[in-house]
């Protein structure tokens, strides 16, 4: 059988077949190989620190529950300068999981029915296959939805180079015809 390869740079499997009650703590702090991969694969300058803290638990009758938080401090490009722009993300982390092999997990959206999804509501659960669950891909998962897209530096203003070089041909061509200057 071959050994597939983690895909996230911070994977952690936590092993779900028997879980305490209390759940089961899981701290994951990225050292430096992994801090610049994450860099690397989510378009960053650098990532200086990244730890993520969560709770692994039961959840219903076989299902696993993931809770916590992932923190980190990065630098990312100005979308207007590309000078360093550093931003801190607390982001709460929260996932609901299934075994595939049970009989809701196997259905899931195919199985007929209806399904009510309320947008602000929690997500349906994930299924899972075997005793574990990658718990730090998770966290990476909500670490990229927390970046900010479109990093701004305070006071980084897009130069157009003057009115005269924003305005189009057709505007140019437009006051032409109509006699304007």
């Amino acid at each position: 059988m071959q050994h597939e390869e983690p895909k996230s740079p911070v994977s952690f499997l936590a092993h779900v077949a028997r879980l305490p009650h209390s759940g089961l703590p899981v701290t994951i702090e990225a050292d430096a190989a992994q801090r610049e991969a994450l860099a690397s694969e989510h378009g960053l300058l650098s990532v200086e620190n990244y730890r993520a803290d969560l709770l692994v638990s039961p959840w219903k009758r076989h299902g696993v529950k993931v809770a916590g938080k992932v923190e980190a401090d990065i630098t990312q490009a100005c979308v207007v300068s590309l000078d360093p722009v550093q931003a801190h993300i607390d982001e709460p982390v929260e996932g609901l999981f299934l075994p595939r092999d049970l009989k809701l997990g196997r259905l899931g959206f195919e199985g007929g029915g209806e399904i009510l999804l309320d947008a602000e509501g929690p997500d349906a659960p994930e299924t899972f296959d075997g005793d574990s669950i990658d718990v730090g891909a998770l966290a990476e998962q909500f670490f990229g939805l927390a970046i900010d897209p479109y990093p701004h530096k305070p006071g980084a203003v897009l130069d157009n180079g003057g009115e005269e070089a924003a305005e189009s041909e057709f505007q140019r061509k437009l006051k032409s015809l109509l006699g304007k200057s």
